[in-house]
């Protein structure tokens, strides 16, 4: 039955937001047809930018292998899929009990503390229960007491990492109806305040004014459709033909940059239509859990919720935190540090919003130079990590967003002084 409601049910986010929606209209004592409706536009609005996302990924990862196999980069490449999938082979029932009273004790901290915040992202829930799992066994702290305080502490931060982010949350979205709840959150703190120190929150990235020729690019999809053919194809003739065709197979290398570029339009597309259809129904469904069982309680979710708020902010966000984790490379290379390769994935997910973040606290600079700190910091932090990791350390991957490696690398020295 644990087995059931984590890996079948706790670990999928559109169920937990329909969940969350059925209570919420429940409460409110709607009528069925609506309760019906409710909770299934927001699982399939969850559904929809899950597959945006998926889409993305798809398009970005081929440009990853590109870069790194035709410019010789070596190192490791933060992906929390892939460090999860290897650790939960040894931690695997702990990350589960973990995983599951954290989220009861989420509950518990938004209905007793004025952290009113229910985080809703299953996914990063897992991930940082398998991280406070495999931090604690590289201390030897096992059984009883690393499951207990491991379920206090995630079911902390799913309330206290929202609820600091939430004045530029408030700021984006002009209301304070929702939150972000998404392990990048040290990154997008980052990114708010380099923006507000740098930059100018009049001069927002969504009133780029055009020539009267280029109007056409207003258009988010036609920009970044534009946007990333160019990298792509770009990219593509550096690397050379000979690297291209091990990733093009058997499609021309210019028309399968080209297409990539266009995937990734399309993702992009897909995801802000998912956000759009599911933020209609679970914002007004969380009333009824506000009003009845959390007092203001307000659903944390997934960071691609903030990109319909700055379309252009998150693309110019992607390309700065990705310029951010070349720099880095560069640094840990001649530092003689752990070398962490930029991952595209992690780059455009929370290096756009982080060009959210930044938009709104300091416009088009704040975009700029707040992304480019959470590429810095998604570079860094990974490395001070692995040490702390034990044997996961040894692995060609380790986790990514910002919020893993600060907590990991906190608790790990904690423990290590006490």
């Amino acid at each position: 039955m644990l087995d059931f409601l984590v890996h079948d049910v706790l670990s999928q986010p559109a169920i937990i937001a329909g969940l969350m929606a059925l209570l919420g209209l429940v409460l409110l004592k709607k009528p069925i047809r609506e309760i019906l409706t409710g909770t299934l536009k927001t699982i399939i609005g969850f559904l929809v930018l899950g597959v945006g996302a998926d889409v993305v990924a798809e398009s970005l990862n081929p440009l990853g292998t590109i870069i790194q196999k035709g410019f010789g980069v070596q190192g490791l490449i933060p992906n929390n899929e892939a460090i999860v999938g290897v650790a939960v082979k040894t931690l695997g029932q702990q990350t589960a009990i973990i995983m599951s009273l954290g989220f009861v004790f989420n509950l518990l901290f938004a209905r007793f503390t004025p952290f009113k915040y229910i985080f809703l992202t299953g996914h990063h829930t897992f991930f940082m229960a398998c991280l406070l799992s495999a931090v604690m066994m590289a201390a030897n702290i096992e059984g009883v007491w690393a499951i207990l305080s491991g379920s206090v502490l995630l079911g902390f931060l799913m309330v206290a990492l929202p609820a600091l982010a939430q004045p530029f949350v408030r700021q984006i979205t002009g209301d304070d109806n929702l939150a972000i709840g998404h392990f990048g959150t040290i990154g997008y703190l980052s990114a708010g305040w380099v923006g507000k120190w740098l930059g100018n929150k009049q001069k927002s990235t969504e009133d780029l004014k055009l020539p009267q020729g280029l109007s056409f690019l207003r258009d988010t999809t036609v920009s970044t459709a534009l946007t990333m053919v160019v990298i792509y194809v770009v990219v593509t003739l550096a690397a050379g033909p000979a690297v291209t065709a091990e990733v093009a197979k058997d499609q021309n290398g210019i028309m399968f940059a080209v297409m990539q570029g266009l995937l990734f339009a399309v993702g992009l597309y897909v995801i802000l239509a998912g956000v759009r259809m599911m933020l209609a129904e679970i914002v007004p469904a969380f009333q009824g859990i506000a009003e009845k069982l959390v007092p203001e309680a307000k659903p944390a979710l997934d960071c691609p919720v903030m990109f319909n708020f700055a379309p252009t902010a998150v693309i110019l966000g992607f390309l700065a935190s990705f310029l951010g984790g070349l720099i880095g490379l560069v640094i840990l290379s001649l530092a003689s540090l752990p070398i962490i390769i930029p991952g595209l994935v992690p780059h455009f997910f929370t290096g756009a919003t982080a060009g959210v973040f930044g938009n709104a606290a300091g416009g088009r600079r704040g975009a700029f130079f707040g992304a480019l700190t959470n590429g810095l910091l998604i570079s860094f932090l990974p490395a001070f990590l692995l040490p702390i990791l034990g044997d996961l350390g040894f692995e060609n991957t380790t986790f990514g967003d910002t919020d893993f490696s600060v907590v990991g690398i906190i608790l790990g020295y904690l423990i290590r002084l006490f």
